[in-house]
This record gives C-alpha cells, structure tokens and sequence, in this order.
C-alpha cells in the first residue's frame, strides 16, 4: 500500500434509543348518585365502548369502588378523564374519571 492509498473507514453513528411514552389509566371511580345508565352512556360516548362493555366497566366500579376504564398516553387519558367528568358535571352528578400512571 502506497502513501497515496486512502483506506475507507466507516463512520458508525448511534442511533439514541427512544423511550416508549408513559401509559396512563383512566379511572372511573363509583358515586352514589349518578345513575347506572348515564355512566354507560358516557363510556360510549367518550370512550368509545360498546353497550356490554360500558356496562361491565360500571358495574366493576359499582362493586369495588373504581375502575380501570382505558390506558392510554398521558395527555390522551387526561383529556378524556377531563371529557367524560365535564358530561356528568353539565347533567348535574358528580361522576368522576381520574388518571394516574400505569406501573
């Protein structure tokens, strides 16, 4: 090999490992006043849950206090927590979603 001759080096570059965004839980959490059919309808409505779904979920609520609705992104989770109590605000009962940070 002479002077002259460049050997080809590669560059090798690190490519920065993203993380995964944080999950978050909607929790609806169970109240004395509003009624059974207006939590179903409004886990239709917001979340998008079928009839037997919806029903499920607020019975779970209904039995054990809360219940885990959806996980989802952080700000996706608040708005719809935030959505779904405004509904039940605007009808006059106090339901209540909340989030909090899937372990």
């Amino acid at each position: 090999m002479s002077d002259n001759d460049v050997a080809a080096k590669r560059k090798t570059r690190a490519k920065p490992k993203l993380e995964r965004p944080k999950l978050y839980k909607v929790i609806l959490v169970n109240d004395d006043y509003t009624p059974r059919e207006f939590v179903v309808m409004v886990l239709k409505a917001v979340f998008r849950m079928s009839e037997e779904t919806g029903y499920r979920v607020m019975m779970t609520a209904h039995k054990l206090g809360t219940s885990v609705v959806v996980i989802c992104a952080k700000d996706v989770a608040e708005t719809k927590a935030k959505e779904a109590t405004d509904l039940g605000k605007e009808a006059g009962f106090p339901l209540l979603f909340t989030t909090e940070p899937e372990e």
